[in-house]
C-alpha cells in the first residue's frame, strides 16, 4: 500500500514538472514572437522605399522616398550637369478626361512637387549663372495643370448642372470702366448687402463721359478693328501661299485649321493658281 502511494506521488510530481515546463516553453514562444514582430515594424519603418500608385491607367506612378530633408526640392544630381534632360510631352485633354477623380487629386499634386522643384533649380541656376537645362519642362508642367484644372471645372460644371441644374461657379456680367471699356466682373462675397456697402455703390457709380473719352474709345476701336482686319488676311494669305504650293491638299484640314477663311472662294481665285496657268493638250 505504502509502495503504491509512492508510485501515485511520483507520476503527479513527472506531470506537473512536464506541464510547468509546457508553460515556459509556451511563454517564450510567445515573447519571440512579440520580439520578431516589433523588430520587423521598426525595420520597415526605417527602411525608405518608392511609393508606387497604381493610379493613371496601365501604368503607375513612381513617387520619391518619404524624406525630411530639403533635397527634394532639387533635381536628380546627375542632371546637374547636363545641357539637356530627356522628358515627355504634357497631358492632354483627352487622357485627363477618363482619369478618375483621385487619380486627377494625384496627378496634381505629382504636378504641384515638380513644379516647385523645377523653379528651385531655375533660380539655383540662376545665383550659380549657369544653363538651367531643358527649361520647356516648366512650359509642360503648366500646361498639364492648366488641362487638368479645366477637366476638373468640367466635370464640376456638370454635376451642379445635374443636381441644381446651374454651372455652380461664379456669376459675372459685363461692365463699364471708369474709361469705358467693358470687361467681366465676377461677383464676390461682401459681409454687407450691396444697398448698405456704401463703398462698393462709390467703386461702380464712376461714370464715364467727356470729348476724350469718347476720342478715346474711337481710337481704340479702331485699333481693335484693324487688328482683326490684319489677323483675317493673314489668315488668307496663309491659305493662298498653301493652296498654290500644294494644289490636291485636303480642304477639310484647311477649313479646321482656317475656320473664317472662305476656302471654296479662293480655290476659284486667280492668286492661288499663280501666273502660269496649266496647259491643255488638245
Amino acid at each position: 500500500m505504502l509502495g503504491r502511494k509512492l508510485l501515485i506521488h511520483q507520476n503527479i510530481q513527472s506531470l506537473c514538472r512536464n506541464m510547468l515546463n509546457l508553460n515556459i516553453q509556451q511563454q517564450t514562444n510567445r515573447n519571440a514572437a512579440l520580439l520578431l514582430s516589433s523588430y520587423q515594424r521598426f525595420r520597415s519603418n526605417r527602411l525608405c522605399s518608392a511609393v508606387i500608385v497604381p493610379a493613371l491607367g496601365n501604368r503607375c506612378i513612381s513617387t520619391s522616398s518619404a524624406t525630411k530633408n530639403l533635397m527634394q526640392f532639387f533635381d536628380d544630381p546627375k542632371n546637374w550637369t547636363e545641357n539637356e534632360v530627356k522628358v515627355g510631352r504634357a497631358w492632354k485633354l483627352d487622357e485627363l478626361r477618363i482619369k478618375s477623380n483621385k487619380e486627377l487629386h494625384q496627378l496634381w499634386y505629382i504636378l504641384l512637387k515638380e513644379r516647385n522643384m523645377l523653379l528651385t533649380m531655375e533660380h539655383e541656376c540662376n545665383d550659380q549663372m549657369e544653363l538651367f537645362p531643358s527649361p520647356e519642362r516648366l512650359d509642360k508642367v503648366k500646361i498639364s495643370m492648366n488641362n487638368l484644372e479645366t477637366v476638373v471645372r468640367e466635370r464640376n460644371k456638370a454635376y451642379h448642372l445635374l443636381e441644381t441644374g446651374e454651372t455652380g461657379e461664379r456669376p459675372h456680367r459685363l461692365v463699364s470702366n471708369s474709361l469705358g471699356l467693358r470687361y467681366v466682373y465676377k461677383s464676390c462675397e461682401h459681409t454687407l448687402p450691396p444697398h448698405m456697402n456704401v463703398k462698393w455703390i462709390k467703386s461702380r457709380s464712376i461714370g464715364y463721359g467727356g470729348k476724350a473719352v469718347r476720342k478715346f474709345l474711337l481710337l481704340y476701336r479702331e485699333k481693335l478693328y484693324n487688328e482683326k482686319r490684319k489677323a483675317k488676311n493673314r489668315a488668307r494669305n496663309e491659305v493662298i501661299m498653301l493652296l498654290r504650293r500644294n494644289p490636291n491638299i485636303d480642304h477639310g484640314v484647311l477649313r479646321s485649321k482656317y475656320p473664317n477663311v472662305n476656302i471654296e472662294k479662293l480655290v476659284r481665285d486667280d492668286k492661288t493658281r499663280g501666273h502660269h496657268l496649266p496647259k491643255v493638250e488638245g
